[in-house]
């Protein structure tokens, strides 16, 4: 696995502090209100997790390349970013986790999981565009709680011909080459859809999830193993809302209703030393 390394961090602290100038290279300087002409509009929203806490979320749209944008961070200081692209019909979600570094992992680690965007999932990316909140302090909760989706990855998607899949790709799993995956059944969808098969690469017989242990049941630290993450999505716009009025004759929108949507990824890993987050307390 291609991942940068770092050693004589002592602290989660530290790693966070060495960690931020990379994330800024990642994901771009905050874009203010005076962004420039054709610049992605940005929202900024406190949102309450699952557990209580309270983070920023940001939201972007780019009604020009018709995408959104979102990205949070976990009180355990992981970076959670969600793209999805209408364009192309994908959802890439990306984590970069802190190593622990006494355990002898590098520094940061990164995941990237790649979907198929369904239709009216979230809210269109021109409607994005145009959200605004009258109380930036205001503490958001979602009105609702989207069911947890299970999805199983079995096929890992080449980053040198990511491109093609969606532009998107190279810039949010730079940091996770190796650790690109996606499932079967939207590979289907996609070729369907005239991307290029270079893209994906079926995984070897011999690393089926069936034929192999959880991370979580493995000792040995060197073994191939099936990993599990988990990761939500705290707050965002997913439907329009619709109102009536004796003055007008066909229904207007006029406004959003927030979900909160909790996804639980299970794919193949070749050490279980890449997977530590996935044992048992």
């Amino acid at each position: 696995m291609r991942l940068p390394g770092c050693h004589g961090v002592p602290t989660a602290s530290g790693a966070l502090l060495l960690l931020l100038p990379l994330l800024v290279q990642l994901l771009g300087a905050p874009r203010g209100v005076g962004a420039g002409a054709g610049a992605p509009a940005e929202l900024r929203v406190r949102v309450r997790l699952l557990d209580g806490q309270v983070t920023e979320e940001s939201l972007q749209a780019d009604s020009d390349n018709d995408s959104i944008s979102l990205e949070l961070r976990k009180p355990d200081g992981t970076l959670v970013s969600f793209t999805a692209d209408f364009k192309k019909y994908v959802k890439i979600f990306r984590a970069l986790i802190l190593g622990e570094l006494e355990k002898g992992q590098n520094q940061f680690q990164a995941l990237c999981f790649v979907t198929r965007l369904q239709h009216n999932e979230i809210i269109p990316s021109e409607a994005m565009a145009k959200l605004r909140q009258k109380n930036p302090r205001a503490v958001r909760q979602a009105e609702e709680l989207r069911g947890l989706e299970h999805l199983h990855l079995d096929v890992a998607v080449n980053f040198s011909q990511g491109g093609l899949l969606s532009p998107h790709l190279h810039n949010m799993c730079a940091e996770a080459v190796d650790t690109i995956y996606t499932r079967q059944e939207d590979v289907r969808f996609w070729l369907e859809q005239g991307v290029d098969s270079s893209v994906f690469k079926i995984l070897p017989k011999d690393t089926e999830q069936s034929l192999l242990p959880h991370c979580r049941q493995v000792e040995d630290r060197g073994k191939p193993c099936v990993c599990h993450y988990g990761l939500s999505l705290a707050w965002y716009p997913c439907m329009l809302k619709y109102c009536h009025s004796r003055d007008r004759p066909v229904p207007y929108k006029c406004g959003i209703r927030s979900c909160q949507k909790s996804y639980s990824f299970n794919f193949y890993m070749p050490q279980k030393q890449l997977c530590l987050w996935d044992e048992d307390p």
